[in-house]
Formats: C-alpha cells, sequence, structure tokens
C-alpha cells in the first residue's frame, strides 16, 4: 500500500471533524453516531473506523478516544493517528511535548487555553499564549512544549487532534510530572534557584500524559 499523502490526510481530517461536532454527545455516551454498537476494530471494513465507539480512557478533568495502528491496523506505516480529547469544565492537558510528531488541533466545540513553548530562528524562547474556539486549527510543532485547558466552569470542551506518525499517544509523550521526577531534586533545586524542601510535595511518580483538572 502506497503512503498517503500527509497533507491530503490533513484535509480530509479537518473536513471529518466539522461532521464530528454534532456527534459529541454520542461520542460521550460511547456509542456511534447512528446509535449502532460500534466496532471499533472496523471488523468489515478495513478502512472504516467508528472513533465515537470506543471505550475512552478516563482521567480526573476528561477522557480521550484515539485511532493508531494498534486498533486501527490500516493506520500502520502511514505516519498518521487521530484522537478526539473531552475537557470536563476546568480540565486541563498535562503539560507535555512530542520528540518525534507534530501535532494538528481542530476545536470542535468549546474554548481552549493554549500555551506552546519553543526554540525559534533568534535563538530567543516565545511563549505563545492564546484561546482557541470551535472551529480554530492549533499547530504543535515537533518537540515544542505545550498544553492546552477549558477555562470554561460551566461547558465542556472537545477536540479533534491529528498526528504525524501512527503509535499510540501515549508513546510520544514526555509529560512535565515525568520529566520533573526524572531529575534530582537537589538539581532542581538549584535550577529552580530554591530549597531543596520545595519540592516535597510534588508526587514521584514517573507516568504518562494525563488529563487533569483545576484545584
Amino acid at each position: 500500500m502506497s503512503k498517503i499523502s500527509r497533507r491530503s490526510a490533513l484535509g480530509a481530517g479537518v473536513a471529518a471533524a466539522t461532521a464530528l461536532g454534532a456527534t459529541v454527545s454520542a461520542a460521550q455516551a460511547g456509542a456511534d453516531p447512528a446509535g449502532k454498537p460500534g466496532k471499533p476494530s472496523g471488523e468489515a471494513h478495513p478502512h472504516l473506523f467508528h472513533l465515537s465507539a470506543t471505550t475512552p480512557s478516563n482521567y480526573d478533568g476528561g477522557n480521550l478516544r484515539g485511532a493508531n495502528e494498534q486498533n486501527f491496523p490500516v493506520l500502520a506505516g502511514q505516519d498518521g493517528s487521530v484522537y478526539l480529547v473531552h475537557l470536563d469544565p476546568g480540565g486541563i492537558r498535562e503539560p507535555h511535548w512530542h520528540p518525534t510528531a507534530w501535532e494538528l488541533n481542530y476545536i470542535i466545540s468549546g474554548r481552549a487555553e493554549w500555551s506552546i513553548l519553543g526554540t525559534h530562528p533568534d535563538g530567543s524562547y516565545l511563549n505563545d499564549v492564546f484561546t482557541a474556539n470551535r472551529g480554530d486549527l492549533v499547530f504543535a510543532p515537533q518537540g515544542f512544549f505545550h498544553y492546552f485547558a477549558n477555562p470554561s466552569t460551566t461547558e465542556g470542551l472537545d477536540v479533534l487532534v491529528m498526528f504525524n506518525t501512527s503509535v499510540a499517544e501515549p508513546n510520544d509523550d514526555i509529560g512535565v510530572v515525568g520529566t520533573l521526577n526524572s531529575i534530582p531534586r537537589e538539581v532542581l533545586a538549584a535550577s529552580f534557584g530554591v530549597p531543596v524542601s520545595a519540592f516535597a510535595a510534588v508526587p514521584k511518580d514517573i507516568k504518562p500524559v494525563v488529563i487533569t483538572k483545576r484545584r
């Protein structure tokens, strides 16, 4: 099978995201848009995947569903995967970066606060902070540190995320919690210019990127 053009795939993905906006309620309920039981593996049709019918990964501040080479085999070797991310009111996608992939985000519903940090040609660091609304696209370049959050106290946020990698999403994420906990406390203290005790309350787990929420 020949490789699918990334540019063509992205164009098709954005168009599909617009249609997907009408199915968000069904997605949260775990049913496909027609109300039929989903078959995430595309059992009868290898090119069809019922994203809204997949079992979500649930977190404290929301959930996500994804299509990658592990559960949608046709994506193997095609440098493409897609995730539907839902953030509850106050939900936050843990700050992280992807060492080997960029991501393109389409806001299906709600409002998202974004922060993207990366090096630039002039040698400076630019922390790009902005708000994205329904129908907007947000691009996070490969290796750039980023996160998005739902600032609303009453409305949910739904984002379709497209990657130029076929691997499962946690396999290409490095989160801020895992990063801090991979560094000795005395090194962190020296880097921040604070006492070691300042990090006493920081959990020591090194774990995949999660969805959390404001406390």
